[in-house]
């Protein structure tokens, strides 16, 4: 009885998972379609359909192909990336907090970034190629310093140690962006402004095929280790009781956390939260099981940046607002309400 239990409650949850998945991906489709519309120039559901399929005039080509659909797959890909970044911490760490802006990842990648950007002509292609791994180096760097400083020999990495440092290297990394700012013309200046704010700078199709192979390896790689991830997540003695290799899983795990982080963050500039609200959000969705929980996590944060960048594009009629500041909008209250919960 106890088998047939366990086999219908995993046939529930598969159809649950499938159905939250469908309607996430409809809704990205519909927010597609209404980015696509978005801008100075007003294209209709019917014109972008045209202009998909070649029959568009060459004005509405050149907007839909040149400028708005790399910008939303730019979107979807870093928010897929920075959200799935999030799950793996928070189910290593055991920390509904954890989120590798929170904790100062995309802090590092992004100093690596400016200096890349400040000093490095992104005229040709080989600069831009060369973004994501600039950004994993500088995270994964920030990561072993935030691993270095919170461990204690006695006790390991606890949760609360591992987030007050996160915090406090972010702090200090802003604080060398802004003394990297002040050094420089105002055109990189300029830039790397833009970066800070979080506006999806890297809107052209160069960028995108930058960022593609990162999330579409390390994607997968994830969604494989599910299951270890669900045993890491009970903790390292049962973990190894259990006979899982705790220390290489974690390390593997954590290294494709950073680079998903990483390269998302060296397209999409300063977006922070993601990783925060996209786990959360799949977590009351569908569960904590990861077989289930990532998929629609990469959903989720997709779905997320999509609207964010989309909304920012409309709320002021002369301009933009940066697709950071309006995750952040929504992020920042949701962080605080996570940490009013956690003491509570």
């Amino acid at each position: 009885m106890k088998i047939n239990a366990a086999l219908t409650s995993e046939a529930q949850m598969r159809r649950r998972t499938y159905l939250v998945a469908s309607i996430l991906a409809a809704l990205i489709i519909i927010v597609f379609f209404i980015s696509m519309n978005t801008g100075q120039i007003k294209l209709s559901p019917q014109e972008v359909i045209s202009s998909l399929f070649g029959a568009g005039t060459k004005q509405q080509e050149l907007i839909l192909w040149e400028f708005r659909l790399p910008r939303i797959v730019i979107s979807v890909l870093i928010g897929a990336g920075l959200a799935i970044s999030g799950c793996i911490l928070q189910g290593i760490t055991r920390n509904a907090l954890a989120d590798p802006g929170i904790l100062g990842i995309n802090s590092g990648a992004g100093l690596v970034i400016a200096l890349f950007i400040a000093y490095v002509p992104l005229t040709t292609a080989v600069p831009v190629f060369l973004l994501p791994l600039m950004a994993f180096l500088g995270a994964a760097a920030t990561a072993a310093l935030i691993y270095a400083l919170a461990y204690k020999k006695r006790d390991g990495i606890s949760t609360s140690s591992l987030l007050l440092t996160g915090i406090a290297v972010t702090a200090g990394i802003n604080a060398a962006m802004i003394v990297l700012t002040l050094r420089l013309n105002p055109a990189d200046f300029q830039r790397i402004a833009t970066w800070l704010a979080g506006s999806i700078w890297g809107t052209t199709w160069k960028f995108v095929f930058a960022l593609l192979p990162w999330i579409v390896l390390l994607i997968p790689y994830v969604l494989y280790k599910a299951r270890t991830l669900d045993v890491l997540n009970l903790g390292e003695t049962t973990a190894t009781g259990l006979g899982a290799p705790v220390k290489r899983e974690q390390l593997l795990l954590i290294a494709a956390s950073v680079a998903l982080a990483g390269a998302s963050v060296a397209v999409s500039g300063g977006i922070g939260f993601v990783g925060l609200i996209g786990p959360h959000l799949a977590r009351r969705l569908v569960g904590p099981r990861h077989r289930y929980l990532m998929p629609v996590t990469a959903l989720t944060g997709a779905l997320l940046v999509l609207i964010a960048d989309t909304v920012g594009r409309v709320i002021l009629h002369a301009g933009e607002v940066p697709t950071g500041i309006v995750v952040a909008v929504i992020g920042a209250p949701y962080f605080l309400y996570l940490m009013a919960r956690s003491k509570a």
